[in-house]
């Protein structure tokens, strides 16, 4: 189980920085794809990792 909950902390954390690069390519000036459509990835990026980060704590923490 100690396996599954390092997995999901590790997919947490390659989500949250997918989501940190898409912010920091919003500053960049004329970036290609339009911002609004970074911002909505880097959205789902970040609310994916989120919950991959709460799941993996949850499990850390009640299991053992």
């Amino acid at each position: 189980m100690k396996s599954i909950t390092l997995i999901l902390f590790f997919i947490s954390a390659l989500l949250l920085l997918g989501a940190i690069k898409f912010l920091l390519d919003l500053s960049r000036p004329g970036v290609y794809p339009p911002k609004q459509l970074l911002k909505k990835r880097a959205a789902a990026l970040a609310g994916g990792g989120g919950i991959f980060l709460v799941i993996a704590i949850i499990l850390s923490s009640f299991i053992f």
